[in-house]
């Protein structure tokens, strides 16, 4: 876990990057959410889509690490990810590749979180049903706020950062 004090210096680097990309954003203040519960219990306006953020690797001596980004009440399953990724018995990365690749605490991950990624090892996954949605929500590297933002938006800063962006379909529909 981050202290406030990590917590805000990573938020205010965010926000000064957006401010310099002349990104447009809303943020929301909020008591710290972990989990996609605790942001239904923030209670966004219904146009607004709360992502949900996994950090994922896979089992190489070399592992791979994604960041899959999907709609919140979608289920995405780690067998099916891994078949669209080219990859084999995807899981969950640790805590320490979470602080050592994107700088974020659990509970914390963002799509924003590849601003830490000095080396662009990181992976950015979209789901292809969020493209072109004009209301994410994500933290801004600190879960005690939300962003709202384009997706269109949040694709600039990946890509301008450097890293790697794949699309998937996460099958299903929403929960």
């Amino acid at each position: 876990m981050r202290s406030a004090e990590e917590k805000a210096k990573s938020r205010n680097a965010v926000l000064e990057k957006l401010d310099q990309m002349s990104i447009l954003y809303e943020m929301v203040e909020h008591p710290a959410a972990y989990t996609v519960e605790d942001m239904d219990r923030i209670g966004f306006d219904e146009k607004v889509t709360v992502c949900k953020n996994l950090f994922v690797r896979d089992q190489k001596k070399k592992p791979s690490h994604w960041l899959v980004v999907v709609h919140k009440d979608k289920r995405a399953d780690l067998d099916s990810l891994a078949e669209q990724l080219g990859t084999k018995h995807l899981s969950f990365a640790s805590a320490d590749r979470l602080k050592r690749y994107l700088g974020l605490a659990q509970g914390e991950v963002t799509p924003l979180g590849v601003l830490n990624d000095v080396n662009h090892e990181v992976t950015v996954v979209f789901d292809r049903d969020i493209i072109g949605n004009m209301h994410l929500g994500v933290h801004p590297n600190d879960n005690t706020a939300t962003l709202i933002l384009s997706f269109d938006d949040i694709l600039k800063v990946v890509e301008q950062n450097g890293n790697p962006v794949r699309y998937i379909t996460v099958p299903g529909e929403k929960e």
